[in-house]
């Protein structure tokens, strides 16, 4: 990469809240099924493998259940009782340890899941009966090995059950940071719980979370407000998948004004961002995306994009001001130090997809880092110019 063509915001400060970020590059949230103890508690493994990637601007941490219902995978960790709490500090205090800035994903999958992944054996619950035809959830089978099974029929929540909700992820975002996150993100997107009470087809509610398009969006609004009110709100995000489709969603009917609503509502609130996921990875990369344009419009404060980024994209995106962060996902999986590596323009590993979810150290914390590469690649190579990382041996390692 030369000096003329390297990116100049991508790798400039920038603020969230009273956080100070090196650079605006965010790891984004990615479940990694590592919990494997009754508790569903991370491991120290799991602060290895966060610390590894200290160096992004700011990590989201994976999607993490708010509450025994709110599961939709095994070995998934959660964030409702006390030995979690303390697995996710342990994870914190070693991200801080090396410079690095932390939120966490809250999540309820809703719908998403089967009875087996709780030890009452409940089924799923959403806004209504609607039923995944396809779509399989990894559960535990009887030699504790993680099989994928279809998603058993949810039951719709009581009006109560809703407000429970509420108050499920005003504890885990307390519980965030007891944990000593520096804030948390709430999960509105690809399909779970608050995507499916947006979902005019999903959502045939007659109480006060149905019909309209302010009830619809109501039970994440709430949620938000306590969330803020909990926490700060400059320390709550929110993430969303406008034309997402995953876990057999349809687009919505009318997006611009759908989700211009909620950015709008989330901008009177006053949280630290908004944090758009495009699963097509496609508009979220045109200039003259209508969609993108509205949200730009009606949420002018801090804004993540996430959807097949690489360093030409994401500095194109920062320079027209289509958002202030970019977020990078698998990526960060096979390359814990990415930032040095997007830096110096060096190949980036690829990741090895039989090892996302299957847990254990193999495709976690085992992935070299750059350095550790060119020193293996410098004692075959000696330095030669055919060498795959040149870069090393001119000077700009």
């Amino acid at each position: 990469m030369s000096l003329q063509t390297m990116p100049k915001i991508l790798f400039s400060r920038y603020t969230v809240g009273s956080l100070t970020l090196p650079n605006r590059i965010v790891m984004a949230p990615m479940n990694r099924n590592r919990a494997t103890d009754a508790d569903l508690a991370p491991t120290a493994m799991t602060a290895e493998y966060y610390a590894q990637r200290a160096s992004a601007g700011l990590i989201v941490a994976e999607g993490t259940p708010v509450s025994p219902q709110a599961r939709g995978c095994a070995r998934t960790p959660g964030i409702y009782n006390q030995a979690q709490i303390d697995g996710w500090r342990r994870v914190t205090r070693a991200v801080h340890r090396g410079g690095g800035r932390i939120y966490l994903q809250l999540w309820h999958v809703g719908r998403v899941g089967h009875g087996a992944l709780r030890a009452d054996g409940s089924q799923p619950v959403g806004p209504s009966t609607a039923r995944l035809e396809s779509d399989r959830v990894p559960i535990l089978n009887a030699r504790n090995e993680s099989v994928l099974v279809p998603c058993d029929a949810p039951r719709a929540l009581e009006t109560d059950e809703v407000k429970a909700v509420v108050v499920d992820f005003e504890r885990a975002s307390r519980n965030a940071v007891a944990a000593e996150f520096d804030g948390v993100e709430i999960h509105a997107a690809n399909g779970y719980l608050f995507d499916q009470f947006r979902c005019p087809y999903l959502n045939d509610r007659t109480d006060e979370f149905g019909g309209s398009l302010e009830n619809r969006w109501r039970v994440l609004l709430e949620t938000v407000v306590a969330a803020a009110d909990a926490i700060g709100r400059a320390r709550v995000g929110v993430r969303i998948s406008p034309l997402g489709t995953a876990h057999e969603m349809r687009p919505d009917p009318d997006p611009l004004g759908t989700f211009g609503h909620l950015a709008r509502a989330l901008d009177r609130v006053g949280i630290g961002y908004l944090h758009l996921y495009d699963q097509s990875e496609s508009w979220i990369h045109d200039q003259q995306s209508r969609l993108l344009r509205h949200l730009r419009g009606c949420f002018p404060s801090t804004m993540i994009l996430c959807g097949g980024f690489d360093v030409r994209r994401a500095e194109a995106a920062l320079q027209t001001v289509r958002g202030d962060l970019v977020a990078f996902g698998k990526p960060f999986i096979s390359n814990p130090d990415l930032l040095q590596r997007l830096r110096l323009g060096a190949p980036l590993a690829p990741w090895d997809s039989k090892t996302i979810y299957k847990g254990g150290a193999k495709g976690y914390t085992d992935y070299p880092t750059l350095d550790e590469e060119i020193a293996a690649s410098e004692n075959h190579c000696g330095g030669s110019e055919s060498c795959v990382y040149p870069c090393a041996h001119r000077g700009f390692r």
